[in-house]
């Protein structure tokens, strides 16, 4: 099985022993304490998982710095974006060596991991700013990523972290939610070697589907890891509820048995396009992928990324060598009406935009809510059905 990123074996940081377990959580009972705001505490999630292997915990300012800057740390470690627990006040902490990190995202704030404090730094505007740019590609407080990363204060507290819980996805979302470790085991349990990721924050239409089959197809793999996103959205996107159902049954009925591994991952979305698309791939390393699709404008939003910047960074922008996962290049796909089959439209320039079946989400929404069906060249009908369901109770709210 492919290695993960940065060691020849996964470290996560989630205390495994259960005794050990509750040791740690009495005793940081009686510890300092921060709440930390939903990303810190997906972070925390993610560090647990195994999923941003290999990192000890959170990075100082200056990591963040250098990894914003040129996507590696001060001492060399590749790594697309900060990974940082910040806060607006760290006053209740000062001096502590030791502190509990409550999570925002529970009911009363449970302790989520406990953290040794090395530094706690005070980030300037301009080195705000400088790293705002850097990630995202824009300062623009309209974005949503942009917008999170600065409306949670400028201290940042590093140090290593040991995780006691997994927040509210293993509870919400137990048949989903699965740490890195869990999708290594499951992917050796199924023999397979080849493995191609396909990432989601949305439903899967046809033309999702039918990317994934052509990934499989083409690169001739074992197995295909539908991996979707299980935290924070921005408003409007589908809950991770309704897009779970959806994608379960679109596997059930459309893919041979034991081809496809649906499993979900605790974090939060930035919407920092390319960047984000890179730290996908170190994603899907960690949990044993070979390959990652990636389409037009991953992890995108609005207008903030060119329709092919994700893949261009991995030729432009990642050192070779930095991973060994391998990018599988998608353009957008949809129905072609002249083949009758979901195609590539780089693969039909003979097209012209009539001869495709192509729907705005905005119009998928609207026809849903009214209880139309949408078309089965777009949507398989029982996706549609559960999608239709969703709609139409918001639409009655």
């Amino acid at each position: 099985m492919i290695n993960p990123h940065g060691s020849d074996k996964l470290n996560p940081l989630f205390v495994m022993d259960a005794g050990e377990r509750e040791a740690l959580a009495n005793e940081a009972k009686s510890l300092p304490a921060i709440t930390v705001c939903s990303a810190a505490a997906a972070n925390a999630v993610m560090l647990g998982s195994g999923y941003f292997n290999p990192l000890t915990g959170y990075m100082n300012l200056a990591d963040s710095l250098a990894v914003a800057e040129k996507m590696k740390t001060a001492n060399g470690l590749f790594f697309p974006v900060p990974v940082v627990n910040v806060v607006p006040d760290a006053s209740a902490i000062q001096g502590a060596k030791q502190i509990a990190l409550k999570d925002p995202n529970v009911d009363g704030n449970p302790i989520i991991a406990v953290m040794t404090v090395e530094a706690i730094e005070e980030a300037t505007d301009d080195q705000m700013k400088f790293m705002t740019e850097k990630i995202y590609r824009t300062d623009d407080m309209d974005h949503p990523g942009v917008n999170a990363f600065n409306t949670v204060g400028k201290t940042f507290i590093s140090g290593p972290i040991k995780v006691l819980n997994f927040s509210y996805f293993e509870t919400e979302f137990p048949e989903t939610f699965r740490t890195a470790w869990q999708i290594r085991e499951e992917i050796a349990e199924l023999g397979w070697e080849k493995v191609v990721a396909f990432q989601t924050r949305n439903p899967m239409h046809r033309a999702h589907e039918e990317l994934c089959r052509m990934a499989y197809n083409a690169l001739n793999a074992d197995g295909i890891l539908i991996h979707m996103l299980l935290g924070k959205l921005k408003k409007g996107d589908i809950p991770a509820d309704v897009r779970d159902a959806a994608i379960r049954k679109m596997a059930e009925l459309y893919f041979p048995p034991k081809t496809v591994a649906i499993t979900g991952y605790g974090y939060d979305m930035l919407y920092a396009g390319p960047r984000e698309a890179v730290l996908h791939a170190l994603f899907r390393q960690n949990c044993g992928c070979t390959h990652l699709i990636v389409g037009r404008d991953h992890a995108g939003v609005g207008d903030y990324y060119g329709g092919f910047d994700a893949q261009t960074i991995f030729d432009e922008e990642v050192p070779a060598g930095a991973m060994e996962i391998e990018i599988f290049k998608a353009d957008h796909t949809a129905w072609s009406k002249k083949r009758g089959e979901v195609i590539m439209m780089r693969d039909a320039p003979d097209h012209t935009k009539d001869d495709w079946v192509f729907l705005s989400g905005t119009k998928v929404r609207e026809m849903l809510a009214a209880g139309q069906s949408l078309p089965v060249e777009f949507s398989r009908p029982e996706v549609a059905a559960i999608l239709m369901k969703y709609y139409q109770g918001e639409a009655n709210k």
